[in-house]
């Protein structure tokens, strides 16, 4: 069920480079109405923590500019899936295929196009497709 939320966040954050916050909002409820049929009430807790836990450093993250604000609430989002036991298996995930696909669009795309992005907005990666490519894999893994 996560593959639907998720697919559409890469997709979109690929597209757009924006993450918004209906999107976090609808991937965030699902998370807990899974949670909620598949381990009952007594697992949302930690399922709640994970996420709050990963709001606060996505937060941490976004206030320097290190990340953008859809990337810290979407991982948010996404982190409620799991419970916090599973949280440093998800951050690996999610920086392993982060850094798989900033190397791969600096090979692909940004050593061919010196400068600047679209508009003449900087480069950016779409963290969403590392966020949502991450989450997939440690929900199979």
């Amino acid at each position: 069920m996560l593959a639907v939320p998720a697919g559409y966040a890469a997709w979109l954050d690929w597209r757009e480079r924006r993450l918004p916050n209906w999107l976090c909002g609808v991937t965030l409820l699902a998370g807990v109405v899974v949670t909620m049929a598949a381990s009952g009430a007594a697992a949302l807790p930690t399922h709640l923590l994970h996420a709050g836990v990963a709001l606060l450093a996505g937060m941490a993250l976004f206030a320097p500019g290190l990340i953008g604000g859809g990337d810290a609430k979407f991982y948010a989002a996404v982190a409620v899936w799991f419970p916090l036991s599973a949280g440093f298996r998800l951050l690996f995930l999610v920086a392993l295929t982060g850094l798989v696909l900033t190397v791969a669009l600096w090979g692909l795309v940004w050593r061919r196009q010196r400068g600047a992005g679209p508009s003449g907005q900087p480069r950016t990666v779409p963290y969403g497709v590392a966020i949502a490519a991450g989450a997939l894999v440690g929900q199979v893994w």
